[in-house]
């Protein structure tokens, strides 16, 4: 399916985001190949996002996060579990918005114009998969509505590519 580029309007951020939730599951309709589905989530969040600078996935390999589909500046490959905001994430299972990537703990650089992040993890029937990862160079720049618009994307992808999304 082709996919136009279209302006998202983030002035009332839970309307954008239900929009960009609508389009993503249109874009994947009938795709179920992780890759292909997570490669176009992480291309069309990239456009459709104002003001960030790396959005993508890391998925678990074994003991570790390992770099998946992005768009952004080339990243670390490979992170452990409770490592920086993506391994607190996993680790923890829960959502992670932080405000200023310089005061979280342990906070891998990868790109050093990146200020606040907020990290989804990608949870099927209780299993982790990895996590979607966005970042900004605008400290403060995500809040509740974005975790919670983020955690509805990551929802829409999962169900596209065949797994249940379970609670954390």
């Amino acid at each position: 399916m082709q996919h136009e580029s279209q302006h998202y309007d983030f002035t009332d951020k839970s309307a954008g985001y239900r929009q960009l939730a609508a389009d993503l599951a249109a874009l994947l309709s009938g795709e179920r190949d992780p890759i292909a589905n997570l490669a176009n989530t992480a291309a069309l969040l990239f456009e459709a996002l104002p003001r960030v600078n790396w959005a993508g996935f890391y998925l678990l390999r074994g003991p570790q996060l390992v770099l998946g589909p992005f768009q952004g500046k080339p990243a670390c490959v490979r992170i452990a579990l409770g490592r920086g905001v993506c391994g607190t994430a996993a680790e923890q299972r829960r959502t992670q918005v932080v405000p200023d990537v310089h005061a979280f703990p342990g906070h891998i650089a990868c790109d050093s114009a990146s200020r606040s992040e907020v990290v989804v993890p990608l949870l099927a029937d209780g299993r982790l998969l990895g996590v979607l990862d966005v970042d900004s160079p605008e400290p403060g720049r995500f809040d509740a509505l974005d975790a919670e618009g983020l955690e509805r994307i990551a929802q829409v992808l999962l169900a596209a590519s065949g797994f249940d999304a379970g609670a954390p």
